[in-house]
């Protein structure tokens, strides 16, 4: 979600969930962005809804991932109970040509990358999936509750070269969003805490 006016505030998105009985918890902002990180029937249905009450909003749907990592699958490791969902989102670069090659890392990286999914269960990563609408892309990295993506982060490259490697070639994939801070590429939505919902909406 997307307010183009900056007219659409957090009180009014975890409204729309509390009387559409989504769970308010799922949501993630940053700036004047905000994620719905949930699943539910009637996307669609939700998608017009949003579009109907707030007319001004950009709504982006992204209903199924173009890469996944799951560590149970890629590894022997069972994953966790309880997990903490770290999102992020940057674009993709204009050219075409370019957006292509990164579909195509991304398509074969399990065959012709196995450090870069070695890496990521080497961080005690419990999933980690991505999602494109248009240019922008949008990265949901799932770990285990209690930790951070700061310390989880650098064993993804402990004794393994290639995934800064395939860091610095994804590099020139991707951009910032209109939004970011100048120099960056992802940025990181942050989860809406219990606190931050309107006392209505707390029972």
């Amino acid at each position: 979600l997307i307010d183009t006016d900056y007219r659409f505030s957090t009180k009014n998105i975890l409204e729309f969930c509390h009387e559409n009985q989504i769970d308010p918890t799922s949501v993630y902002e940053f700036q004047n962005h905000w994620i719905i990180y949930s699943q539910f029937d009637g996307l669609e249905g939700i998608k017009s809804k949003l579009e109907t009450n707030f007319p001004r909003l950009n709504v982006k749907l992204y209903e199924k991932p173009f890469y996944t990592f799951d560590l149970e699958q890629q590894s022997n490791i069972k994953s966790g109970k309880e997990w903490e969902n770290i999102i992020m989102t940057a674009n993709l670069v204009q050219d075409t040509i370019l957006q292509n090659e990164y579909m195509e890392y991304h398509r074969t990286q399990f065959e012709k990358w196995p450090e870069i999914s070695k890496g990521f269960a080497n961080a005690d990563f419990q999933q980690l999936l991505v999602f494109r609408n248009g240019r922008q892309l949008m990265l949901v990295i799932s770990i285990p509750k209690g930790k951070t993506l700061d310390e989880l982060n650098p064993k993804t490259s402990e004794n393994n070269p290639r995934v800064n490697e395939w860091n610095q070639n994804m590099a020139k994939y991707q951009e910032g969003i209109e939004d970011a801070p100048k120099g960056s590429t992802w940025v990181e939505f942050q989860k809406v805490n219990s606190f931050d919902l309107p006392n209505s909406l707390q029972n």
